[in-house]
């Protein structure tokens, strides 16, 4: 089973907004008994995601340098502009 991380400042507010559509377009792909989603604050997960814990990491605020090559900005599935972008990203890192 793959694992995507949804995190945000406080692993809470947007991370919940944009957990709620992840799953919903998991759902739409047939890809929602395959996949366990996480949900966090970047404070508590800088370790994990540097040793590859996570197939897939989508953050709704600024990450450090560290990691920043292995997260996927998503800002815009808060917004709803270029989602699809950040959707087929996903699917990218899922299907690897």
């Amino acid at each position: 089973m793959k694992t995507i991380l949804i995190m945000c400042g406080a692993g809470h507010a947007t991370s919940t907004v944009v957990r709620s559509k992840v799953d919903r377009w998991l759902d739409a792909e047939g890809l929602k008994g395959q996949v366990k989603i996480k949900q966090s604050a970047v404070t508590r997960e800088v370790e994990n995601i540097s040793n590859g814990a996570y197939d897939v990491v989508v953050s709704t605020t600024q990450v450090p340098d560290e990691i920043a090559d292995r997260v996927i900005n998503g800002v815009s599935l808060l917004t709803g502009v270029g989602a699809d972008k950040v959707f087929a990203q996903i699917k990218a890192e899922l299907e690897r």
